[in-house]
């Protein structure tokens, strides 16, 4: 503890990151990206983009908006682009949340929630998720707090139906609900078509997993223009050049290969379901996941030894330390190569335990 902190730090602990390594060695199923690399207009966009550098990026993302209005088909006034979609849950919840707006969110989820929280003091309330780890819907009812809900969740991989989601949704027309669909394109179910009967609806998304920009650091959020308003209100108190050039040319590049990435997640979900198979005839237990991730435990064998002996044959899964799920190991989707060399890792390490 340094004796310049500020007392906003006492207590905090910070989120943790998964593994980067610098070198090629590792096969890399720990952090949920993309095996397939940018489109080729992408790249391009970045490199003719380049030359501007020296100018500051447009503070209203204009032109990328339009592009996600074309894609998503809903308004430009309806959506904020950030930098990746962290940053839109911390301006959502600096807008939405407080003393007297306390939060609420499931136990075992996105592990910035609680950090953002914690960060900007705001009180909040952890919901167990059910024995099956499907979150329960009745419990974030009339509950006059600041809904977050990951859909699907991480690090499990499940889903609720939209109709669930609604139900939260309307049950409190004067509380806001987030839903976080960082991997609603490996088959969640969008709550987009929401927001035109919901004002009080934030959806969050990122071209980080579906999109293959997870170094490029592009989020965004859809809402009413009351919702999206005050968020702007918070962005440019805090930074309103969030989203670079670059970034933002690779975005709208994107957008306009919408099609071939979403071939992308289609292959992904082709290979996860693969994988998923694989692993229960190996006696796993595979949760059913709609995202570019499993999560998976096998009896016998706990989930940080798995992790520290895959790693020890060159691939990286991620183990979290919580007791409910310590036995667990969430594996990011990669290639065909690389899930066909897990298969291959993981049958060798039970044939030592033999």
């Amino acid at each position: 503890m340094s004796v310049y902190q500020s007392s906003r730090l006492d207590g905090l602990t910070p989120y943790t990151p998964g593994e980067q390594p610098r070198d090629r060695r590792f096969i890399k199923l720990n952090t949920n990206e993309s095996p397939f690399p940018p489109a080729k207009r992408v790249t391009e966009a970045v490199k003719a983009e380049s030359e501007a550098l020296m100018l500051y990026s447009d503070p209203d993302s204009t032109d990328l908006r339009r592009a996600m209005r074309d894609v998503f088909h809903v308004p430009e006034e309806r959506i904020i682009m950030t930098n990746g979609s962290d940053e839109v849950l911390y301006f959502a919840f600096s807008a939405f949340a407080d003393e007297k707006r306390p939060l609420i969110f499931p136990d075992i989820t996105y592990g910035f929630y609680p950090v953002f929280a914690d960060l900007i003091h705001i009180p909040y309330e952890e919901i167990p998720l059910r024995e099956d780890f499907t979150v329960d819907p009745d419990r974030y009812l009339e509950k006059g707090k600041t809904v977050v809900i990951a859909n699907p969740n991480a690090p499990t991989g499940i889903s609720l139906p939209l109709a669930q989601i609604e139900r939260i949704v309307k049950t409190d027309p004067d509380r806001v609900v987030i839903v976080d669909e960082a991997y609603v394109d490996f088959g969640g179910e969008s709550a987009l078509p929401l927001i035109e009967r919901y004002e009080n609806l934030l959806v969050v998304g990122t071209f980080s997993k579906s999109r293959s920009m997870a170094g490029a650091r592009l989020g965004f959020g859809f809402g009413s223009e009351k919702l999206i308003g005050d968020l702007n209100t918070v962005r440019n108190s805090v930074n309103p050049y969030n989203v670079n050039r670059l970034t933002s040319a690779a975005g709208i590049a994107a957008l306009a290969e919408n099609d071939h990435y979403m071939a992308n997640c289609r292959k992904i979900m082709e290979i996860r379901e693969w994988t998923r198979g694989e692993l229960e005839t190996l006696g796993f237990e595979v949760l059913p996941s709609c995202a570019n991730f499993l999560f998976v435990r096998k009896r016998g064998i706990g989930g940080e030894e798995l992790y520290r002996r895959l790693r020890e044959k060159g691939i990286l899964v991620r183990h979290f330390g919580k007791p409910r799920i310590a036995d667990f190991n969430r594996i990011t989707i990669g290639s065909m190569d690389q899930m066909e060399s897990l298969v291959c890792a993981v049958k060798e390490i039970l044939e030592e335990n033999r």
